[in-house]
């Protein structure tokens, strides 16, 4: 035992005297530099445990801006808000795009489409979002909600135009909003199968899809595949689920979908499976966020009377009394104009996704160069470090947000209309809430995320009573997720259900 502890001493004495001796050094000019004693680790571990805890402590040791070692990346963290414009503008030094193409290559297994080998198809996937905004956004909005009814209903097993049983039914919470929106997008982006109204295999496609996204986060940080178990065949399998050969059978497939098939089909340099790949990560790109978004929005309302209340309210202002109480048997629509109008929905749900989400927004300094961040301050940056915005941080300072911590619905609505004037030591701040990026980076499916997870909510709330059963703690946000977007739930809550007393036919 003795011998045990001695190696394990001097192996971290070797380890501390390796970072002293021949680790990075800071240079004049250069933010401050927090490296850890462990190499290539860093503040890994402090970092995954509570970002936001994390970062807070630095900013008030070192300041508003400084640098990180973290799992083997050397991260400048902005963290004051009137400094975000600073490095936002800076598109050519500050590079995002670089970065994402080979985090998503080496985490869903397609080669990198920036360089030479397939010329031309990166300006061609961006501008194919083009397709998620407009009169595009339209369709797809129009499919998400006749899918959303066809799920939901399948929840309450109703035959073909006839009425629900008035029974309570119980599911966690999490569950209920995975199965749905993970169905229902699917359908919406993807198309129908070939045969009946449900995809053979759907069930096993979530169960696969959440086992790879148990390790998301490793991939991310370029954690070897080989290393993380059973996840590189459970990718394979995923993969095979869009096997170009099998996604040409489905019927009508958004246009954003067919567009892309026809783009990919044009590159012979591009194997059946690379194209399986594209297709899975926009899968992972369309339901990865706006599932916990969904919970969070859905949890809020239910824990907070009031806010659901002015919810239901608005709801009603833009569906008749037919259309509520027909929901369960036949479907009802509601355009993009008439989501628009719900106000108060909106803000409900930027409230929960201003308390949940946790992304950070990554550059690639292209070049060692001077960051003017304001008139008095300036830092010399490295090329290949990153920089990054913390959003979380933002969104949780009680100068921008008093009681940052509480839910209130209506923080978003100002004399009727949204509000857009947040302040920081009374500036007006450009950016105040940032769950989708910022800039060239941000969410090309922002658009339809806001207003899927609106149609679920109204089509949830038209549809069913709901309740959260009293004696359950609080959900708490799940930190091991930090830096990748809305935190998912840490904590099972259990939620009742039951069709809406509308639904019920009239027997007097």
């Amino acid at each position: 035992m003795l011998e045990f502890l001695l190696t394990l001493f001097l192996g971290a004495i070797s380890l501390f005297l390796f970072s002293v001796l021949f680790g990075r050094k800071w240079r004049e000019g250069e933010p401050p530099l927090i490296k850890g004693w462990i190499p290539f680790v860093g503040k890994t571990l402090e970092f995954r445990k509570d970002s936001h805890q994390f970062l807070t402590k630095l900013q008030q040791q070192y300041g508003d801006v400084f640098t990180v070692l973290i799992a083997g990346k050397y991260m400048t963290f902005v963290m004051d808000p009137l400094l975000y414009p600073s490095v936002i503008k800076r598109g050519r030094q500050l590079d995002f795009h670089d970065f994402s193409d080979q985090a998503a290559s080496v985490t869903f297994g397609y080669p990198a489409v920036r360089g030479g080998r397939f010329p031309g198809l990166s300006e061609q996937i961006q501008k194919l979002f083009r397709l998620l905004q407009g009169d595009s956004l339209d369709v797809l909005t129009f499919r998400m909600m006749g899918n959303l009814q066809v799920v939901l209903r399948r929840s309450l097993s109703i035959p073909e135009g006839a009425f629900p049983k008035d029974d309570w039914q119980a599911e966690d919470l999490y569950e209920f909003c995975y199965r749905v929106m993970f169905e229902a997008t699917f359908l919406s982006i993807y198309g129908r199968p070939e045969q009946g109204a449900a995809h053979p295999g759907m069930n096993t496609l979530q169960e696969n899809f959440r086992k790879f996204d148990s390790v998301f986060p490793l991939l991310i940080a370029r954690v070897p595949i080989a290393l993380l178990g059973q996840t590189k065949g459970i990718r394979q399998k995923l993969l095979s689920f869009f096997h170009p050969c099998r996604i040409g059978k489905w019927i009508d497939p958004c246009e954003f979908v067919q567009r892309r098939v026809h783009l990919f089909d044009q590159y012979d340099t591009l194997g059946d499976l690379d194209k399986a790949a594209h297709h899975f990560a926009i899968l992972w790109a369309s339901v990865g966020n706006t599932i916990p978004a969904a919970f969070w929005s859905l949890y809020h309302l239910l824990t907070h009377p009031e806010a659901l209340a002015a919810v239901r309210q608005e709801i009603m202002g833009v569906v008749s009394q037919e259309e509520a109480e027909s929901i369960c048997t036949r479907d009802i629509t509601l355009t993009r104009e008439q989501l628009d109008r719900l106000i108060y929905l909106e803000s409900a749900l930027n409230e929960s996704l201003r308390l949940s989400s946790a992304s950070m927004n990554i550059r690639v300094v292209q070049e060692d160069f001077t960051l003017s961040l304001d008139a008095q301050r300036a830092v010399n940056l490295r090329k290949g470090d990153f920089i990054v915005l913390h959003p979380q941080s933002m969104h949780m300072d009680p100068d921008i947000y008093p009681q940052p911590r509480m839910y209130r619905f209506d923080r978003f609505v100002e004399a009727g209309r949204e509000k857009t004037d947040f302040y920081k030591h009374s500036q007006k701040l450009h950016y105040y809430r940032m769950p989708f990026g910022s800039g060239s980076t941000q969410c090309p499916g922002r658009f339809f995320a806001v207003n899927e997870l609106k149609q679920f909510i109204c089509v949830v709330l038209l549809m069913f009573q709901l309740e959260l059963p009293a004696g359950q703690e609080d959900a708490r946000l799940d930190t091991s997720r930090a830096g990748l977007g809305i935190l998912p739930p840490a904590n099972h809550i259990t939620l009742r259900y039951r069709p809406n007393s509308l639904q019920q036919p009239n027997t007097s």
